[in-house]
Parts: structure tokens; sequence; C-alpha cells
């Protein structure tokens, strides 16, 4: 598909009044959608090679969010429906672009853990079409070969007389080299950095090295990267690192509404150019979401933060 092509008066240079110039083409510009539908249409998705940090407070949403994603995305791979480009992106007109499949990095979790969440969340073919495309990088062997959980809770293969002070470090070192090979026009999905971050033995700045040099090499992958943290795991200073080394920022939390005695889950865009430039002024506070069974995390309504 031809690019449309710019239109507007050129301008003449000093001296230069007769010169002609050439209309400019303007891009094709790509965007890769969340998969949570509502909040696609109104943010437009986002530029392919984004990280973005999912933050947190426990149960608050950003661990629903990431699975969600997932879920969806690998429905889009699996079953294209034609004409839902107006369904990811409402009024957008960016070309949505999907990921080709979902590669999943957790540090304490397995496979089968991970999936079971799924199924006991999900309608039966989310978890069966997201296991069709699913990448699993378990690296919960490595994380607990040097602690005090025996080898048989943890399905480790070696034994922990052999842990040394080095092996969290191999952890960073080996996650780097498994995204390498796996994680190029992938939805990545790393949960969770507060099982690194709280564990006294990691070396807290070369998880915000590893964080940055992930973003830099995000953007040739042309994928989307979620880094999930809990809020308050690590020092203010580590957080507010993590924040300024990634390209986005989507904070979640627990809300009190004054005309309900319940609390409710709520999402903000905290750090996005991207998305904050394709939010309404009237939409730019929070987004109240929910959870349910049948179709993940949706957004409800919208709540201005005065």
């Amino acid at each position: 598909m031809d690019a449309p092509k710019a239109r507007g008066k050129p301008f003449p240079l000093s001296g230069q009044s007769n010169t002609k110039f050439k209309p400019v083409q303007a891009p094709v510009s790509y965007r890769i959608p969340t998969g949570v539908s509502d909040f696609d249409s109104i943010t437009g998705g986002l530029p392919p090679g984004t990280v973005l940090l999912l933050m947190g407070e426990a149960g608050s949403g950003h661990n629903e969010f990431s699975l969600t994603s997932a879920s969806r995305i690998t429905y889009a791979i699996d079953e294209p429906v034609e004409g839902s480009s107006g369904f990811h992106m409402g009024a957008h007109h960016d070309i949505p672009l999907f990921p080709n499949q979902v590669t999943y990095v957790s540090f304490t979790r397995s496979r089968e853990e991970t999936m079971a969440e799924i199924r006991h969340t999900f309608p039966p073919y989310y978890p069966l079409l997201l296991s069709k495309h699913l990448n699993y990088i378990d690296l919960s062997g490595a994380y607990f070969a040097d602690s005090i959980v025996p080898p048989e809770w943890s399905r480790s293969k070696r034994s922990i007389l052999d842990g040394n002070n080095s092996t969290n470090e191999s952890i960073l070192s080996t996650m780097a080299r498994e995204l390498e090979s796996r994680a190029k026009n992938s939805l990545v999905i790393i949960e969770s950095l507060s099982d690194l971050l709280a564990r006294s033995t990691v070396n807290k700045e070369d998880v915000v090295t590893l964080v940055k040099g992930l973003r830099r090499r995000a953007k040739d992958w042309r994928g989307l990267i979620y880094i999930l943290l809990a809020r308050n795991v690590a020092e203010h200073w580590i957080e507010e690192a993590l924040k300024d080394s990634v390209d986005g920022v989507l904070s979640f939390g627990w809300v009190q509404n004054p005309h309900k005695s319940a609390r409710l889950r709520a999402m903000w865009i905290e750090k996005s150019m991207p998305l904050l430039a394709h939010v309404p002024p009237e939409r730019q506070g929070r987004f109240i979401i929910n959870v349910s069974g049948s179709s993940g995390l949706v957004t409800t309504q919208y709540e201005r933060i005065d």
C-alpha cells in the first residue's frame, strides 16, 4: 500500500523564492495493540520496540493486564478477523502490527503454573491459543539454586551446594541471551523484576543497566516488552531509575470510590509520550479497570485526577 503524500505549500528558502520542493512522502506508521481493546481504541497502541513497565500494588491489575494482552494477541494471531483494525485501533489511522508469538520470562514459576493460572482465569480458547504461540523461559532453577529452597521444590537439577554468589548475575546474562534468540517480533513478558530486587545477593545497578540495554535492543526486535514490578519492593531510587530506563510506565493501584464502599482497581499512564499524545484531554486521568473470567482485564470508566 502506498503511503499518503503530504499536502501543503512548500515555503521558499531565503534568497531562493523560485525554488521548488518535491512533496515529502509520509512514512507508514505501525502500532502494536495491547489487546485491551477499549484502551487501544483511545491510545492507538504502542510503537514497535516499546519497553513498558507495568508497576502496581499487589493484585491491582498489572499481572492481569499482561496476561489479558498475551491472550488477546495470540487470539489475533491465530484467528485474524477482517476489519479488526477498527476494533483494536478505533479512529486511529496507524496500521496494527501484531507480534508473532509470546515470550514469557519467569524467575520463580514454571510454565505449568503460569498456564494453570490462565486456564482458571480465561475462557478455554485463550489458554489453548496461547500455548500454541508461547515461548517460556523458566529461570527458577538458577534463581533458587543458591537459596534455602530444596531442589525438589524448585525442580532444579542443580544442588544448592553448588550455588555461589555469581548465580544471580548469571540469571541476568542468561535472560539476555535467551531474549536475544527468542524476542524478535514477540510480545515479551518479564515476570517479575520484584523477584530479583527482593534478593539481597542481586546487584541492583546491574538490573537497571540490563533494562537500559534491553530498551536499546528492543528497537531492533520490533516487538513489545512488558516488565512487571510490584510497587515498594525496591528502594525508591531503584523504582525511579527503572522508570527512567523504559519507554513508558503504566501504574496500577487500588482506589476508593466516594460513592461506594468497595475499593476499585485503577490504571493510569505515568509515562509514555506515544500514549499520552493520543489520549484526549478529558480522558487524561485514571482508567477504572475490572477483571472478569469472560474477557480478562477491561477498562470500565475514566476519572479525572485533580
